[in-house]
């Protein structure tokens, strides 16, 4: 059962493959912001995941983060996610992520607890129309 106060951590070092430059994202040699955005979401799926029943997963739905400082390659990026609301299936995210000098990104995000299966089964009948 997930509740309220939960939480999970999850790291990554800036290396050539997360940098903004490398993710198109801007040109530069920094950590990327979608990478940010990645880790963040890994975080809050890990603070949930061992407490919802077999079969179940969760999606994202809505992320609003803020990224507020640059971090160089070689860093050590460390985002937290602790669950601050459930209501019914949208779990509430309070999230940030650190880089050893200080806070770099935040905000909340909310993902929805779907039955993994029955998911994937309407992915299949979705067809793109050209």
């Amino acid at each position: 059962m997930v509740s309220a106060g939960q939480t999970a951590t999850s790291t990554v070092t800036v290396t050539e493959s997360n940098i903004a430059k490398t993710m198109k994202s801007g040109s530069l040699e920094v950590f990327a912001t979608p990478a940010m955005c990645a880790l963040m979401e890994e975080a809050a799926q890990a603070a949930v995941q061992p407490h919802l029943e077999e079969g179940e997963g969760t999606v994202g739905i809505s992320l609003s983060i803020s990224h507020d400082a640059p971090s160089p390659m070689g860093s050590t990026i460390t985002a937290k996610a602790t669950v601050t609301a459930v209501e019914g299936r949208k779990i509430t995210f309070n999230i940030e992520a650190s880089d050893g000098v200080g806070i770099i990104g935040k905000g909340i995000h909310e993902r929805f607890v779907i039955n993994n299966e029955k998911f994937m089964a309407k992915v299949g009948t979705r067809k793109a129309s050209n």
